[in-house]
C-alpha cells in the first residue's frame, strides 16, 4: 500500500555542480501518480495538469532558480458546491545558499530571504509542489457567487432575542 507521502514525492534533484555556469533550463510535467497524490492531499477533486518551468543559473556557491509553475485544478464552489475548474499560475525565484537559516516558525521568514542549500543539492520537483500548493484558493467560489445568509422570519429568532428581551425589561 501507499500512502500520500510516497505518491505525492516528485522529485526531481539538481546538483550545484551540474549547472554549467550557462545555466540549466528544465521543463517538467508531473506524472499521473503524483497528480493523484496531489489532488488527495489538496482535497482537489482533480488535478489534470502541474507543468513546471525553471531556470537556475549559479550565484557564487549557490544556485538562483526563476521559472513558473502551471495547474489545472478541480475544485468544489465553497457557496453553490458545484464543481469548478480553475488555473494556477506561480512565478518562482528563489535563491539556494549553503548554510542559509533554516526558517523558524511559520510566518517568521523574510520573503526574500535564501533558501538552504541542503548537499549542494535542490529538487525542483519539491519546488513545483510547494508553489503549486500556494497557489490555490483555499475558498473557491464560482464567478459571480456570493455567500447570503438565510434570511429571518422574525426579530426574536436570533441567538441573542432572549438576552434582548431582558434588556427591554429592565429598562
Amino acid at each position: 500500500m501507499t500512502d500520500n507521502k510516497d505518491r505525492t514525492a516528485w522529485s526531481v534533484p539538481v546538483q550545484l555542480t551540474e549547472v554549467p555556469e550557462t545555466g540549466l533550463h528544465v521543463e517538467l510535467e508531473a506524472p499521473d501518480h503524483v497528480r493523484a497524490g496531489i489532488a488527495d492531499l489538496a482535497r482537489l477533486r482533480t488535478l489534470p495538469e502541474l507543468k513546471a518551468s525553471f531556470d537556475v543559473a549559479r550565484r557564487g556557491n549557490g544556485l538562483r532558480v526563476t521559472g513558473r509553475v502551471h495547474g489545472q485544478v478541480g475544485q468544489t464552489c465553497v457557496v453553490t458546491l458545484d464543481p469548478i475548474e480553475s488555473a494556477v499560475h506561480e512565478d518562482i525565484n528563489l535563491l539556494f545558499l549553503p548554510g542559509a537559516p533554516e526558517p523558524h516558525a511559520e510566518g517568521e521568514t523574510d520573503e526574500d530571504a535564501p533558501e538552504p542549500l541542503v548537499d549542494g543539492r535542490i529538487d525542483l520537483g519539491a519546488i513545483a509542489i510547494e508553489f503549486l500548493m500556494l497557489g490555490i484558493d483555499p475558498y473557491p467560489r464560482k464567478p459571480g457567487v456570493a455567500f447570503e445568509p438565510p434570511k429571518s422570519d422574525s426579530d426574536g429568532a436570533h441567538p441573542f432575542a432572549a438576552l434582548a428581551a431582558l434588556r427591554k425589561d429592565k429598562a
